[in-house]
């Protein structure tokens, strides 16, 4: 037995067959006894039950092993032995009962149908100790069955007999509702299913078996004797409780049948049985429901809303006023999306208010307030239920309800939202969607999507403005380009560098229109710059980083220039120094790979910002970057004169390395063919400025030399181009000269002191127009002194 249970029959037969020979061998001795006593015949009946058995497991095995035949062998010579052991027929009725519902299960019919007569035969065999007539019923029932599905035209006087069989062994539905799949399978006509309809009313069986009989009958096409029997099932149950689920298979059947204008008068019937004393059940109603929100939702499908709306009210009619229903706020909302279709505003806001009062807490509620007001063209009361829809987003699960909301869900009514919004025309209350989903959304897709959708919108808004894009605009655009949620947006291979380039193009563009806003300009630059990084290098990428990286620093540098000296300011210029050093990285780079024709403006400008940079810093290495640029071949003088000028603006201050530029800059200017005095004289008079003394402290004998030889530079100037020099640079000169004599007069060296007053005389003549008021004045000024030092000597 246990090898059986294991599954192993071959195993088992061995001791099957060792145990029956052991069991004849005894059987044998017993009957070679003469004695005929009690003990001797209640020994041999123990041996002959005991081979009952095993010959019922071999049989068992047999038919495991796919030998039928040994296994009725087996059964048979059970069978004999049953006159001796009446008290074992249904032990081996139920046997073959197994072994009929195995084969039958394997859809081995013909071997089904052996071991189910067999079964039945067996029962026969003694009816006091037989299975009973339930179990005969339930044996002959299967039979049936098999022949039903074995092959029903064939073998439909077999399964017929012995269905009605085993409704006169014990008369149930089950067997009632066989014979009227047997019949209804077979063709039998109408009249013989009517009758056999009559024996399941006669039998008193239940409602749901009675329906299931209905459906039976629609399955088959006997659609009059469907709906015939469904009329006198109605009646027949007339003061059941259930009857309602009747009532509504109706309806049901009557729409799967086309017949709409039956189904609504039957569905109105049920409405006003309702509520005059005949409830459904919780589980009609419930079927109710589903089966008119289906009807509803094609017709919505179909765009046919009056339709869908009238199907969504038979619903309503079921609920009571006043109740607080999940369901209810559902069927509100698809109320509401009728009656938007339909352009019935005032409707739609009453139902919205109905399905907030039974559901506040749900998104697709706040969704259907949004589509009134965008219909309204309310943005505030837009903008709330946005903001309701992305709070619920973000929030835990807290109901059931909830637990269907998926994110993607959630994602989708907002992404639905902002297109509503802009078939409306409604482009701020659009943006606000797109921002929210952006926010609740973890689809890196979608939100990718949605920020090229809001820049779009952006970008088409300042279309429309006549002054181009404002610093609003700017505000609003930066945040959607941010560098670090892009980068963990962008998806790998050649997607990523599309997105990646497509955003890269926009932050240029838009930086493009921050000519008069530096700070913008700088961040839209640099996350241009940091967007081509995820693109495939190649020259014209490394071009336009290049570009970026010097624009940016270019901003950086004008918001510095604008501002105080502070701590922001320098993390701003070692930001500069830091874009300068990757520009250079990035030119050497292009350099290298031999596609670069050489561009002195950017390495001057390079040159130039750096300057600016390190000097504002004070750092000492801004002596190293002035002699790159002195090295650069074809200098203009007006780069130097930027030099210096950058070499002493606040809070620079480098005076050797402004001399040292305007001198090589004036040097410059001279060697041109037609010099320009006028940048000549300028380059002079810092010169001039920056050596002359403004002290007592100051004066020393080497700086007077260096400053007497700038003189000297613009008399020769004055001298080739009298008419060429500035006039007033000629009084400026004069002044300085006649003031430094006078403070050396007053500190007692005067021989030097005579010399710079003699030299100030030396410009008098070139004054032009004023040399007249200036000449007598200056030459009794002169004079006194003359005379002065004469006496001081």
């Amino acid at each position: 037995r246990t090898w059986l249970d294991c599954k192993n029959p071959q195993k088992a037969d061995i001791f099957l067959h060792l145990a029956i020979k052991s069991l004849e061998t005894l059987y044998s001795k017993l009957t070679s006894r003469t004695d005929g006593s009690y003990d001797s015949t209640l020994s041999k009946e123990d041996v002959e039950k005991d081979l009952l058995r095993v010959l019922s497991f071999q049989a068992e095995s047999a038919l495991c092993q796919g030998n039928n035949a040994e296994a009725l062998t087996c059964i048979q010579r059970c069978k004999d032995m049953l006159l001796r052991l009446p008290k074992d027929t249904a032990y081996l009725s139920l046997m073959c009962y197994n072994f009929g519902v195995d084969t039958y299960n394997m859809r081995k019919f013909e071997d089904s149908a052996i071991w189910l007569s067999q079964s039945y035969d067996i029962g026969k065999i003694n009816v006091k100790y037989a299975p009973g007539s339930e179990i005969q019923a339930k044996i002959l029932r299967l039979l049936a069955t098999v022949y039903l599905e074995w092959d029903c035209q064939r073998f439909q006087e077999k399964a017929l007999n012995a269905v009605n069989l085993a409704n006169k062994e014990c008369m149930s539905t089950s067997g009632l509702y066989l014979k009227i799949r047997i019949l209804q399978t077979c063709g039998a006509s109408d009249d013989d299913i009517r009758a056999g309809l009559n024996e399941i009313l006669e039998a008193e069986a239940a409602l749901e078996e009675c329906l299931s009989t209905v459906n039976l009958l629609m399955s088959e096409d006997r659609e009059v004797l469907a709906f015939e029997f469904l009329k006198r099932v109605c009646q027949h149950f007339e003061a059941s409780p259930d009857l309602g689920t009747a009532l509504v298979l109706h309806a049901e059947l009557l729409l799967q049948r086309g017949k709409e204008l039956l189904a609504k008068q039957k569905i109105e019937d049920i409405i006003t049985d309702h509520y005059t004393g005949k409830q459904l059940s919780p589980q009609a109603l419930t079927c109710l429901h589903v089966m008119l929100w289906d009807k509803a939702c094609k017709y919505f499908e179909a765009r046919n809303y009056p339709e869908a709306l009238q199907w969504y009210n038979y619903s309503l009619s079921f609920f009571k006023a006043g109740q607080l229903d999940p369901n209810l706020a559902k069927l509100q909302r698809n109320r509401v999306s009728c009656f938007l279709q339909l352009k019935q505003l005032e409707k739609a806001k009453d139902a919205v208010k109905e399905a907030q009062r039974s559901d506040p807490d749900s998104i697709f509620t706040h969704f259907s307030v949004y589509k009134v007001a965008v219909l309204e063209n309310n943005v505030e009361r837009a903008a709330e239920a946005l903001d309701a829809i992305g709070l619920l987003c973000k929030a835990p699960v807290s109901s059931e309800d909830r637990l269907l909301v998926s994110e993607d869900a959630a994602s989708h009514l907002l992404k639905l939202a902002a297109q509503m919004a802009l078939e409306n025309e409604q482009q701020e209350t659009a943006m606000k969607a797109l921002e929210s989903l952006c926010e609740s959304s973890k689809d890196a897709g979608l939100v990718l999507s949605a920020l090229r959708c809001l820049v779009r919108l952006v970008l088409s808004a300042t279309e429309q403005l006549t002054e181009g894009m404002s610093n609003g605009n700017l505000d609003v655009l930066l945040p959607y380009l941010k560098m670090e949620r892009l980068a963990a947006l962008l998806p790998d291979g050649g997607e990523r560098t599309e997105h990646a380039d497509w955003f890269r193009k926009i932050a240029w563009n838009s930086a493009l229109y921050c000519e008069k806003c530096p700070d913008r300009m700088r961040d839209f630059f640099v996350l241009s710059y940091q967007l081509s990084q995820l693109c495939p290098p190649d020259r014209g990428l490394l071009t336009g980083q290049k570009t970026c990286l010097l624009m940016a620093a270019a901003a950086s540098l004008e918001l510095c220039r604008k501002s105080p000296l502070s701590d922001q300011q320098t993390e701003e210029l070692t930001r500069v120094l830091e874009q300068i050093q990757t520009c250079w990285e990035v030119w050497k780079t292009l350099k290298a790979s031999g596609n670069l024709s050489v561009d002195p403006t950017d390495t001057l400008l390079l040159l130039l910002y750096e300057f600016e940079a390190r000097a504002k810093l004070n750092d000492p290495k801004v002596e190293t970057v002035l002699e790159a640029v002195l090295e650069l071949q074809n200098v203009e003088p007006k780069v130097l004169e930027t030099i210096a000028a950058l070499a002493m603006e606040p809070p620079a201050h480098f005076p050797r390395l402004c001399k040292k530029a305007l001198r090589v800059a004036l040097a410059l200017h001279r060697k041109q063919p037609q010099a320009d005095l006028t940048r000549c004289s300028k380059c002079v008079h810092s010169l001039i400025k920056l050596s002359l003394p403004s002290g007592v402290s100051e004066v020393e004998a080497r700086v007077l030399e260096e400053v007497w030889e700038y003189y000297e530079e613009a008399l020769s100037m004055i001298a080739a181009s009298p008419d060429d020099f500035p006039e007033m640079e000629t009084l400026w000169l004069l002044t300085r000269a006649w003031n430094t004599g006078i403070l050396l007069y007053s500190l007692a060296p005067y021989p030097a002191a005579e010399r710079w007053c003699g030299l100030a005389m030396s410009f008098v003549r070139h004054l032009g127009s004023l040399q007249q008021s200036y000449g007598t004045q200056m030459s009794t000024l002169y004079s006194k002194i003359l005379d002065r030092l004469d006496r001081a000597k």
